[in-house]
């Protein structure tokens, strides 16, 4: 049948009473709708009154042709609603624009119905904070605060409305609860009919289940596990990975070997619910799916499964599975537990892992046979249990263990496992308290070290030591480029220049040892011995309180992270400390050290010194405070702090509660928002400030849209300069897995009038792009080193380090340009203090831990690194306070894989690098040039000069020829030889003014042509190459790493750090590395006066050269009492004026 030109006869037959006449109509339209249904439109009441008609014979086909008709007037929701009561008719496997956008709406319909979100307290806090913020409908703490709120300048009561804070959230879903009215204005609102109608609701979902069956077959599983995920529909998401696991197992047919489909999915779900997933409630629930899922399968991802222990922060979990993989007894199933222990103790708080020790079986201590008597006591005992008895078991055995029955339960858990089990969990116990991991660490970044001392001379050089900030610059860049080295040399070679360190400097220098010698665990209390307080004696010199306070602050940094001896050490000379600078760097040890232990009794002492309402103490008690009860979310705390921020008027002491409030929502999410919301609408700056730091850490890693769109209004709207910089800072906490979206994001407010604004953007550009080498980050922040402002310059030069940490050329060729840059600003007489302090640290960050340390906020298996990211947020306040900046150094994470096997012994073997050499390889050492002798100005040459040399020269040659044996040709024209002549002359200063052009020429082509010669020289290396055990790895190199040693094989895929290892030939010899960091450190005898030791330490130098360490010799420089002011050097007491007693005289007349 020819095409129809016109529908208007058609249409006409849709009037008539006879259904045959209407059903052709119906069929010829619905063939021809596409082109005829402008004719069509309007007479689609009466094919609507056809299908609502039940006598109706076509009635599917009138739904068809209406669904057809709304689709081209782009009224989905009415097409989608008569498509769907087609029935059969719409068919979902035929190709074609139509069926495809109404499958799209069918499905967008279906999250939509299904997004019925279950109440999840979980996550809330449980009661409100009581001493704060009743929030109104703006989150406002009162209507007066809401009208004048800082955020809404020129006290508007409602935001403009092109605000993005005035815009609906668009995480907003439909609530089935409110099935009409209430969603009508929400994104993606359903129609009257759907929600209604039982019957379209069946046919919904009989066309999604009939789209899910099509992926089924087509092998499309993830489609619907991302359809699954966004309607919360876990039924269905249970059912994509077991028809996954069950298809495969029909392929297969029953041949061995695992099942890898369903591992696959699961593995996506994971990734899903880390990166994707922002609500925490949900991706709970998701976790708690897989780790279901896992447990069903007969071989599981026991990794996958540690992930989702962590994470649901399921201690019991952790000890049962780590319990039933050693009781297997088989080596690879150890050392797949051990493998677990390492990721635990990377991606957990100490809380969790003390939880997790305890748990583990314990051997019971052997006894001597007991007497009869003893027999029956015991027995007796036993059948009266006490309430003592498991306290006192507890302090037997190590497990902590109060409740009877469990203990009761462990001990015969304890009874049934065998020796070599008993063995395994003790080395597992030893793993999980983190002292494998950091002797490791310690041994790769002492023998690994390549940090080069001509940078540091010439910083040191460049700066004037007697002024405190460049002191302070230069301890700084020392510490981070030696972090966890033990290499404390510099210190020990320049006593002279660290003498001159005073007060806060001094502290500051003290500190700087706990950075150096970080997990020096055997060593790290004698290491500090000289410097920790002592009980003072009668006739003795004091030591300095500065070097006092600092020594604790060392010792906190060295056990950072590591519930030890130290924490008690340092909270007892806390306790006993009256000082308030021993109490200052007390506080900061106790945080670092007992983070995220939750102690409640550490928090009480803190609490205790924080109302003597010291401004000095108050800032690092506050800080402490947090740090201890970091994540917990503890409601008590939390209000305790609030309370004291309003009643106390010291600035320090606010800002450093303000920091503690927002260390404790650490990954809180949603449970956070009602202190988020309290605090910005405080009137006071810097408690909006500490809102701000809540977000940024409540919502750290997750790239939550709300908690951007919140920063970024903030970031423009907020009248205090430090709340807006913190705004813009915040967002690279929020972004840090999506480093590439920042520069975009951050790319006007880097070019804002605000000078704070601009340092933000820098900052933020440093803090998400760490250690990417990204070029838009450094493309940003290149115009930034030229800033007007010094701390914009300062910021811009910090971040380009942190993103250029452990690049080179290879990998990008700006690094040479950037370093030259760095080492000119700390050069420049001209240049400020700010910037140069700046470029002293950034010095140190780009060569961090001896060029073996990356910044990492993630760990190697994906998880949030909470030490780095605690250290970092901590580190971005050394704007108020230059000590902080050491917590920088938490952050820095070594790049090495660590293999090791079942006997957790180091083996000498060798793994491949599938890269060429220099693409990975250490950026070269700064070359030492000596001082070069100043340049000679070129002279001004007037042309007269020019003539009288050039007449001299024809003169002097002429002279020559005359002189030469050689007969002169006479025929030669004398104006040939003046023009030859003439020619030779003038070539000459132009040959010399060309080699000259070509020297500098050649210095900017060599600049540029310096990343071309790299990659010739790197296209002619051969590719691949073998690396030792414990080698430098960086994250980008890991991919191309493989095991191809037949001997030892990993138990997963290297991700970096500690990998162990299955041996396969365990009865062959090995051969191991041996481990050199351990050595043994003298502490330095304290002298009597500044002057002797001075002596004593210069004199040490002089005898024992390297034997000793330069923190002991560095002991007598930093633990005299100051006797000048802070920069000032020992000098005469001016006499001035003279005075007499009454018994001398009266004075001078």
């Amino acid at each position: 049948m020819p095409g129809l030109t016109s529908a208007a006869g058609v249409v006409g037959f849709l009037s008539e009473p006879e259904p045959e006449l209407q059903v052709f109509a119906l069929k010829v339209l619905n063939e021809e709708i596409d082109s005829l249904w402008t004719e069509v439109a309007g007479s689609v009441g009466d094919i609507e009154a056809l299908y609502e008609d039940p006598s109706f014979p076509e009635r599917e086909l009138a739904a068809l042709v209406a669904a057809k008709v709304y689709y081209n007037l782009q009224e989905y929701n009415e097409s989608m609603i008569f498509a769907l009561g087609a029935g059969k008719l719409f068919d979902i496997d035929h190709e074609g624009e139509f069926e495809d956008t109404i499958i799209s709406k069918c499905v967008d319909t279906y999250i939509a119905l299904s997004g019925n979100v279950p109440a999840n307290n979980t996550n809330q806090l449980p009661p409100q904070l009581t001493t704060a913020f009743s929030s109104n409908a703006n989150g406002a703490s009162s209507i007066s605060a809401s009208l004048a709120s800082p955020t809404t300048p020129f006290s508007q009561s409602t935001l403009p409305s092109k605000s993005l804070l005035s815009r609906q959230d668009s995480t907003t879903t439909f609530d089935p609860a409110q099935q009409v009215g209430g969603n009508a204005n929400l994104p993606g609102a359903l129609p009257a009919s759907v929600a209604s109608q039982a019957s379209v609701q069946k046919q919904l979902y009989a066309i999604i289940d009939e789209l899910f069956e099509r992926c089924f077959l087509g092998g499309s599983y993830r489609q619907v596990i991302g359809i699954a995920v966004e309607a919360r529909r876990l039924d269905v998401l249970r059912r994509a990975i077991m028809r996954a696991t069950e298809d495969e197992k029909k392929q297969r047919k029953g041949e061995d070997g695992g099942l890898i489909r369903g591992q696959e999915l699961m593995e996506y779900v994971l990734e899903i619910c880390m990166n994707v997933v922002q609500e925490r409630g949900l991706r709970n629930e998701l976790l708690r799916l897989v780790l279901d899922l896992l447990n069903d399968i007969p071989s599981p991802d026991y990794f996958s499964i540690a992930k989702c222990i962590v994470y649901l922060n399921e201690h019991s979990m952790a000890s049962d599975m780590l319990v039933q993989l050693v009781n297997k007894g088989d080596p690879k199933s150890t050392a797949i537990a051990y493998q677990i222990a390492f990721d635990l103790y990377d991606n957990s708080t100490q809380e969790f892992l003390r939880k997790v020790r305890e748990e583990l079986p314990k051997a019971p201590e052997p006894t001597p046979a007991p007497s009869a008597d003893a027999q029956d006591r015991m027995q007796e005992e036993a059948a009266e249990p006490k309430e003592s008895d498991p306290l006192l078991k507890g302090s037997d055995d190590g497990t902590g263990i109060s409740a009877s029955a469990t203990e009761g339960d462990k001990d015969q858990k304890d009874q049934a496992v065998s020796s070599e089990a008993q063995k395994v969990f003790e080395s597992i116990r030893t793993i999980l308290t983190g002292t494998k991991t950091i002797e490791l660490d310690l041994e790769f970044l002492f023998r690994s070290n390549r940090a080069d001392m001509a940078i540091l001379n010439k910083v040191r050089d460049s700066v004037e030591a007697r002024n405190s900030i460049y002191h302070t610059a230069v301890t700084l860049a020392t510490a981070f480029m030696h972090a966890g080295t033990t290499n404390d040399s510099f210190f020990r070679q320049n006593l002279e220049w660290l003498g001159k360190a005073v007060n806060w400097s001094k502290f500051t220098a003290t500190a700087a040892l706990g950075v150096i010698h970080r997990g020096n665990l055997g060593q790290g209390q004698k290491l500090l011995e000289p410097y920790l307080p002592k009980d003072q004696i009668a006739g003795a010199n004091p030591s300095s309180a500065y070097s006092q306070g600092g020594s604790l602050y060392a010792l906190g940094l060295i056990y950072a992270n590591h519930e030890t001896f130290a924490l008690d050490l340092i909270r007892e000379h806390f306790k006993k400390a009256t000082e308030e600078v021993v109490q200052h760097g007390g506080a900061l040890g106790l945080g670092v050290a007992g983070m995220a232990t939750g102690d409640e009794s550490i928090y009480e002492d803190l609490k205790a010194v924080l109302w003597s309402d010291s401004a000095l103490n108050g800032e690092a008690v506050g800080i402490a405070m947090g740090l201890i009860m970091l994540g917990t979310g503890d409601i008590k705390a939390l209000e305790d702090m609030i309370q004291y921020a309003h009643e106390t008027q010291h600035e320090k002491i606010v800002r450093g509660l303000a920091l503690g409030m927002a260390l404790i929502m650490y990954g809180r999410q949603e449970g956070a928002d009602e202190l988020v919301n309290g605090l910005l609408e405080d009137p006071d700056p810097i408690l909006r400030y500490g809102g701000i730091q809540t977000l940024a850490l409540a919502y750290c890693g997750t790239g939550s849209n709300k908690a951007v769109r919140k920063l970024l209004h903030t970031a423009v709207s907020d009248v205090s300069d430090d709340v807006r910089r913190i705004a813009v800072m915040s967002l690279g906490f929020i972004l840090f897995r999506k480093p590439s979206s920042v520069p975009r994001m951050v790319e006007l407010l880097s070019e804002s009038y605000n000078p704070h604004v601009r340092y933000g953007a820098a900052m933020a550009l440093g803090i998400s792009c760490a250690g990417t080498g990204l070029d838009e980050a450094i493309d940003l922040l290149e115009p930034m080193i030229k800033d007007p402002t010094d701390f914009v310059r300062q910021g811009a030069l910090i971040s380009l380090s942190m993103i250029m940490i452990q690049q080179n050329e290879a990998m990008n060729p700006k690094v040479g340009t950037i370093r030259k840059t760095l080492l000119k600003a700390i050069g420049d007489r001209h240049e400020d203090a700010m910037t140069k302090f700046g470029s002293a640290i950034a010095l140190g960050v780009i060569d961090a831990g001896g060029r073996n340390c990356t910044i990492s906020l993630q760990t190697q298996t994906g998880n949030l690194n909470m030490s780095g990211i605690v250290g970092m947020a901590v580190f971005t306040q050394y704007w108020y306070w230059f000590p902080l900046t050491h917590f920088l150094s938490l952050s820095f994470a070594p790049t090495a894989i660590v293999g090791l096997d079942q006997d957790l012994e180091v083996p000498s073997f060798k793994f491949y690098s599938a890269t060429r050499p220099s693409l990975f390889d250490y950026p070269p050492e700064q070359e030492a040039k000596q001082e070069d002798a100043p340049e000679k100005v070129k002279t001004a040459v007037l042309s007269t000069t020019a003539q009288a040399k050039r007449r001299a020269q024809k003169k002097e040659k002429q002279q020559r020829r005359e002189s030469m044996d050689i007969d002169q040709t006479p025929t030669t024209p004398k104006t040939a030889n003046m023009d030859d002549k003439m020619d030779t002359d003038d070539t000459a200063p132009k040959a010399e003014e060309g080699q000259e052009g070509e020297k500098v020429d050649g210095e900017k082509k060599d600049g540029e042509a310096a990343p071309e010669t790299a990659k010739k020289r790197m296209e002619k290396e051969k590719v691949g190459y073998y690396l030792e055990n414990m080698s430098r790895v960086l994250p980008a190199q890991r991919k191309f790493i493989s095991f191809p040693d037949g001997r030892y094989q990993p138990v997963k895929k290297p991700t970096g750090g500690v990998i162990l290892l299955t041996d396969t030939t365990p009865s062959e010899p090995k051969s191991l590395l041996e481990l050199k960091a351990k050595k043994t450190v003298k502490p330095a005898a304290a002298p009597a006066t500044l002057q002797d030791r001075v002596n004593e330490a210069l004199g040490q130098q002089e005898a024992s050269g390297q034997e000793s360490g330069g923190a002991a010799e560095a002991a007598g420089v930093l633990t005299a009492v100051d006797e000048g002011g802070e920069g000032e050097e020992d000098a005469e007491v001016p006499r001035e004026f003279d005075y007499f007693t009454d018994e001398e005289g009266g004075g001078e007349e």
